[in-house]
């Protein structure tokens, strides 16, 4: 009995990512849900500038490649022209955050047809690591190597809970991908994402607390114990909107 198979939306292509990153996870159930609910014929997605930035050679389906902190933007010009269409936008903390923060807050409350999975990992992942708008509180990076301090650096933003209370928005949910419940969890919110954009509901956004032990100066456990004691605590997991 056949128990597992490459999904048909992936290349056959080594992930580039740093061992212990769970980027690769992400892309993983990506794949999986546009397989499933038969997707992949009208797919469009748009990767940001970021670990992801080459997201696009990883799938099988349409997909373009957005300046930096744009991704939400250009994904409402594509859904926009081509309105039959499934489209994505593939975006990271500091990417949607802190450059593409404008931009992404707009499409929400415009309430765009549009899905966003974003991965949050608290700093800037590419560039690197430095404090990124969801760096927590006394987190070190390696321009607070003090750790945050919220008396000149503020507060962590939980943007997801920022979209959540804007009309446009029609579902909001926040997953972690360090354990396997926490994976199939995020899987099903990926779906219920989706099919809020097959209903024309509105804005729909995923967020994925993700690691990167490179930036974090963890061992790939150590990263996801990180998620687990630290991550998760500051951002709670689970649907925080849904019409």
């Amino acid at each position: 009995m056949k128990i597992f198979s490459y999904p048909k939306a992936l290349n056959e292509l080594k992930f580039h990512y740093c061992p212990g990153c769970t980027h690769g996870i992400a892309h993983r159930i990506l794949a999986e849900v546009l397989e499933e609910m038969d997707l992949l014929d009208r797919a469009i997605g748009v990767g940001s500038v970021g670990c992801s930035a080459y997201i696009y050679e990883h799938y099988n389906f349409d997909f373009i490649q957005a300046a930096h902190g744009r991704a939400s933007s250009v994904a409402t010009g594509i859904k926009r022209v081509y309105p039959e269409k499934i489209v994505f936008a593939y975006q990271g903390d500091g990417d949607m955050a802190g450059l593409g923060l404008g931009e992404a807050i707009h499409t929400a409350a415009r309430g765009e047809r549009v899905t966003v999975l974003f991965l949050n990992n608290a700093v800037y992942g590419m560039t690197g690591g430095q404090m990124a708008p969801t760096t927590l509180v006394s987190q070190k990076t390696s321009t607070t190597p003090r750790g945050r301090s919220p008396e000149s650096a503020g507060y962590p933003m939980r943007l997801l809970d920022i979209m959540a209370v804007l009309d446009g928005c029609a579902f909001a949910a926040r997953a972690a991908l360090n354990s396997p419940q926490n994976v199939i969890k995020a899987k099903n919110y990926l779906k219920q994402a989706f099919q809020c954009q097959i209903e024309n509901k509105g804005y729909s956004i995923v967020e994925l607390l993700s690691s990167c032990p490179t930036n974090w100066g963890l061992d790939p456990i150590g990263a996801l114990k990180f998620i687990e004691e630290e991550m998760v605590p500051n951002y709670p997991l689970g649907i925080i909107k849904q019409v």
